[in-house]
């Protein structure tokens, strides 16, 4: 069930010309995304990722969005996410080691889920339940 109207063309517009005013440019592949769904990504992406009016500060977020990049791995999200980090003051031993926090995840998932580790127990042991 449609809960909220579609977007319209001004909507779309407007999100382009809110890119162009925050960003200084429209970059290519937003005129490839579907124009509906433009307004809202765009929402999302000023709201969260680019305000600083939120819990994390940007340089935090773009080490997240660096880390989680590297596992899935996006090689445009690594590059768009280093520059983001570094503008936002991120230091290269920051960099990496939010990098190597994600490797260390990937490679202890790897282990307890590869091993079938109990959870229950996992949990006990770790101090929790």
């Amino acid at each position: 069930m449609l809960t909220s109207a579609p977007a319209s063309a001004d909507d779309y517009e407007a999100a382009l010309k809110d890119m162009q005013a925050t960003m200084g440019g429209v970059p290519s592949f937003v005129k490839q995304f579907p124009k509906a769904a433009v307004p809202g990504a765009w929402a999302e992406v000023k709201a969260l990722q680019l305000s600083d009016k939120t819990a994390l500060s940007p340089k935090v977020k773009s080490l997240i969005s660096l880390a989680v990049a590297a596992q899935i791995p996006c090689s445009y999200c690594i590059w768009s996410d280093t520059q983001d980090a570094k503008r936002a003051g991120a230091t290269d031993e920051e960099i990496q080691e939010a990098v190597a926090v994600s490797a260390l995840t990937r490679h202890w998932s790897t282990v307890f889920n590869g091993m079938q580790i109990d959870f229950a127990q996992f949990k006990k042991e770790m101090g929790g339940e």
